[in-house]
């Protein structure tokens, strides 16, 4: 048994074998998140790319933000996503950063058939699967969005509802970002104050994939992640 079907919304995690049944599909898109640099080397037949940190923000405030996932929405149309088309993410050897950023953008748009693969294109070579070089041009789709805003925070917000017992912020970066060594190019380093500090890569195994939901739940719990707390993650 995988460990996506072990979780109980374990449709969200896709293995390598799930997406091959699917190749060749009209109805489903694969983006490769990666850098340009690790794409060239081979990707996964019809794939279309979308270097997810080519692009950000440093304020959720409007219409900055909103101007953001205008922009997100286009790029992604433009890559032939469509809210009733199949979407399937991946990276690099691991289930991580760039992939989520995306689902969560596709989550935030309203779309609810997106999927991440699990252990990304390593464990898709792993599995035996071949890769290609020769990469077509994606045929733009309409993406028209209706934004979940009930999932979306912005930072005045959350600096108003600091302190709250029902609120928790997860801070998932590294510990160098965490502790201010690494501002990543801003004036100012650090964490919110009050926030948990619980690293991405805690999260997965040592191939790269997301660990049993038993072994989550414990880790989460031993921090103070609960069920009964609102999580905003960083």
């Amino acid at each position: 048994m995988s460990a996506a079907e072990r979780f109980p919304n374990g449709h969200l995690l896709w293995t390598p074998e799930e997406l091959a049944s699917r190749l060749g599909d009209e109805n489903l898109v694969i983006l490769d998140v990666r850098s340009t640099h690790q794409v060239v080397e081979g990707f996964i037949p019809g794939a279309a790319h979308l270097d997810i940190y080519g692009l950000s923000i440093t304020k959720t405030v409007s219409p900055l933000f909103e101007e953001f996932i205008n922009l997100m929405r286009s790029l992604l149309a433009m890559r032939g996503v469509g809210m009733e088309r199949t979407v399937v993410l991946y990276e690099d050897d691991v289930t991580g950063m760039r992939a989520g950023r995306v689902f969560w953008l596709l989550e935030y748009f309203g779309h609810t058939d997106a999927h991440i693969l699990d252990g990304g294109i390593k464990a898709w070579r792993d599995s035996g699967q071949e890769t290609s070089t020769k990469m077509k041009a994606p045929k733009p789709h309409s993406l028209p969005i209706s934004p979940r805003e009930e999932i979306f925070i912005t930072a005045d917000a959350l600096h108003g509802l600091l302190g709250s017992e029902d609120l928790l912020v997860l801070d998932t970066r590294t510990d160098d970002e965490y502790y201010g060594r690494n501002k990543r190019g801003g004036p100012r380093g650090g964490a919110i104050p009050g926030s948990v500090h619980l690293e991405w890569v805690h999260y997965l195994d040592q191939r790269g994939r997301v660990k049993p939901p038993a072994e989550l739940l414990a880790l989460f719990e031993s921090h103070g992640v609960t069920r009964d707390k609102a999580i905003v993650p960083i």
